[in-house]
């Protein structure tokens, strides 16, 4: 395919590149190449979707609050025999 020349990216576009870039270790070029694969249903596209909205919360638990959170979800994911008769 021919090269195409994007002028006068917004800042924010830019900075998007560079942290695909080096978020996934890839050359600008193919950041941008992921990016527009990503953003038109390219055939490339991994089909997985990654979020990372809730990233800012990772490693914010205390041991104790971890090991809170772990017991209570225990409790929630135990089966009552007797209600699935």
């Amino acid at each position: 395919m021919n090269p195409i020349t994007v002028r006068n990216l917004p800042p924010k576009v830019a900075k998007a590149i560079r942290d695909k870039a080096r978020q996934e270790r890839l050359s600008m070029n193919k950041a941008v190449v992921k990016l527009l694969e990503e953003a038109t249903g390219g055939e490339q596209a991994s089909g997985r979707l990654i979020h990372h909205d809730l990233d800012r919360f990772f490693g914010t638990w205390t041991k104790e609050q971890a090991n809170a959170f772990d017991r209570t979800l225990r409790q929630q994911r135990q089966v009552e025999p007797g209600m699935w008769k």
